[in-house]
């Protein structure tokens, strides 16, 4: 199936060379949803700061963010950033679990049907069960974990399944670099890169206490609980450094 996005990206919001949907969470889903009823066969992808960082020397994960459907500003340096900018997200931050937890509502609702991609063996088949027990109606249809060699057998696989919406969790910038390559042999109307999404659907990681979601503040409490992420941290001042010299440069 033919890749096919659907936002001019003259209309995205450009931070750093990234162009961002300006959309809530429920507006999302419900665009995602209308793509799956369509069977339009493109992609979301929800970069943070972090991924937005290694575009500057990456040319084809930024290929990659500019070709999907849906470009989704998940994590609060983005909203700061377009901000700073002068073009300010309205939509607010859609962090990734958040945007599939609504659309899996919606699927749920019509029998919609998932395939549940990457992390480490077994985890992809718990989070479906879990998956499928919060979400009566929503269709399972099949899991691989993120442990593979050759890309054949799992586009086969997937597409064998037949599912609405494929999730790819295989952490960025692999996944949506994964995805980029291999939409044109997928026959799935909509798939999402979601990083360590599974792991929290399985119930391995657990999820920032929801006064640090308000805030925006979960890259914080992860920190806090893994203090070897200091140096994937040390990206966010860089990033708005960076973005304070795109505004002034203006």
């Amino acid at each position: 199936m033919m890749q096919n996005g659907l936002c001019n990206e003259k209309t995205r919001v450009d931070v750093l060379g990234v162009g961002f949907d300006d959309i809530s969470i429920e507006q999302a889903a419900a665009r995602a949803f209308d793509i799956i009823s369509g069977r339009e066969g493109t992609y979301v992808v929800t970069p943070n700061p972090e991924i937005v960082w290694l575009c500057r020397r990456n040319v084809g994960l930024g290929a990659a963010l500019s070709g999907a459907g849906l470009v989704l500003p998940d994590g609060i340096g983005i909203i700061l950033g377009a901000r700073i900018l002068g073009t300010p997200l309205r939509g607010g931050r859609v962090p990734g679990i958040d945007f599939a937890e609504a659309l899996f509502g919606r699927m749920a609702g019509s029998g919609g049907s998932v395939f549940l991609f990457g992390a480490k063996p077994g985890v992809a088949e718990e989070a479906g069960r879990k998956l499928a027990e919060k979400h009566p109606g929503l269709v399972i249809c099949g899991t691989a974990d993120g442990y593979f060699s050759d890309d054949g057998p799992i586009v086969e696989q997937i597409n064998a399944a037949d599912p609405d919406l494929l999730l790819v969790c295989l952490g960025a910038p692999k996944q949506e670099l994964w995805i980029a390559e291999n939409i044109g042999r997928l026959r799935v109307p909509l798939c999402a890169g979601l990083g360590g999404s599974l792991d929290v659907f399985a119930g391995n990681v657990k999820r920032a206490p929801v006064f640090f979601q308000r805030l925006g503040l979960e890259w914080f409490y992860r920190l806090l609980r893994e203090p070897r992420r200091i140096m994937r941290s040390l990206v966010l001042p860089l990033f708005v450094l960076a973005v304070v010299l795109q505004r002034l440069r203006r």
